[in-house]
């Protein structure tokens, strides 16, 4: 038996079943995540974010601390994806998730 292999070939990503639609589950904008077990409202989130996005919610943690939340009218969109709130806070409590580069982008990029 004769097999021929072509090396030249790229090798394409694995593709995705057809009942999932990969694009529902990516974000767009960035996305802040709080541990309320940790925050013990010391506001620096709130005070030097450059956008003011947040602000203290009526919601307590376990220690009876004010939980950060984001403002009326604000949303994730409004986020600098700076991650200054992540740097400053002293008890690692809150950071943000950046979203994905969507696989379209980046071939138009190239």
């Amino acid at each position: 038996m004769n097999y021929t292999v072509d090396y030249d070939k790229k090798k394409k990503k694995a593709e995705w079943p057809a009942f999932i639609n990969i694009s529902e589950w990516k974000q767009e904008h960035p996305v802040i995540y709080l541990i309320p077990e940790r925050c013990k409202a010391c506001s620096f989130c709130i005070n030097y974010c450059p956008e003011q996005i947040l602000e203290f919610s009526s919601d307590i943690n376990q220690k009876g601390y004010h939980l950060p939340k984001l403002k009326e009218g604000k949303d994730f969109s409004n986020c600098a994806e700076c991650h200054f709130c992540e740097l400053i806070c002293p008890e690692f409590a809150i950071f943000v998730k950046v979203p994905e580069k969507q696989e379209e982008e980046e071939k138009q990029d190239e």
